[in-house]
């Protein structure tokens, strides 16, 4: 469908040349196995990963979670930490 301005629109068009003039071969398979192939990266695993739980890392929160049991969590130095952070941020 064409449209030139307000007043002047074009109704829908076929399929058929001569509007696609230029034509690629059609795609060959992989000739050494006969089946593509995806090879994905550590950064997009971990990505769709992420993607798929929502950015929750689970191993760390469970990490996290048994050091709070343990009440081996809370020092002084994470204190200190949180607290610069914040100040930083109010800053």
């Amino acid at each position: 469908m064409q449209i030139h301005g307000t007043s002047h629109i074009h109704g829908p068009h076929g399929i058929n040349p001569p509007h696609s003039l230029h034509r690629s071969p059609p795609a060959q398979p992989n000739a050494a196995t006969g089946a593509d192939r995806v090879d994905i990266s550590p950064a997009a695993a971990a990505a769709i990963e992420a993607a798929e739980t929502g950015g929750i890392r689970k191993d760390l929160v469970n990490l996290i979670r048994s050091q709070i049991a343990s009440g081996t969590y809370d020092t002084p130095e994470r204190f200190n930490a949180a607290l610069e952070r914040m100040l930083d941020e109010i800053g």
